[in-house]
């Protein structure tokens, strides 16, 4: 009888709750969706992707280097397996946005309410969320 019991608290113990995991694809989702996009449109040179760049003093170029590693990123975070890539994305994703904010900020080039700075910001903080509630199967 003692070993059903200590059987069924480890099985309770060990099972990940269903609101976590709802919360990690959210957050995941969210975080994919809004990289999906940022990343194509760099890419495609759309919207004030050009501008934002430039004004910064970065060459054109940037945009197409920094588009491709997001939806790289994007890819490696919903695929299956790759537990160590997972962790290397994260922690890419989330020097690229902090970068991106400080870029900003040391060039004084808020945008619109601080838009330039708390959007990429958002996206890191994002990533920090899916990092943190990322299910067993997705951790090292």
């Amino acid at each position: 009888m003692s070993k059903t019991i200590a059987a069924v608290t480890a099985a309770k113990v060990n099972a990940t709750p269903q609101g976590k995991k709802i919360a990690y694809w959210s957050v995941t989702a969210l975080l994919a969706g809004a990289l999906t996009l940022s990343g194509l449109g760099q890419l495609m040179e759309l919207g004030g992707n050009v501008d934002l760049v430039t004004n910064l003093g970065y060459p054109l170029y940037i945009m197409q280097i920094l588009g491709a590693w997001k939806l790289l990123g994007v890819i490696a975070i919903l695929a299956p397996r790759f537990p160590r890539l997972k962790e290397w994305t994260h922690a890419g994703i989330f020097f690229l946005m902090t970068g991106a904010a400080f870029s900003h900020l040391l060039d004084h080039d808020y945008g619109d309410g601080g838009f330039n700075v708390i959007l990429p910001l958002f996206y890191a903080a994002l990533n920090i969320a899916s990092w943190a509630l990322r299910p067993e199967s997705r951790k090292l």
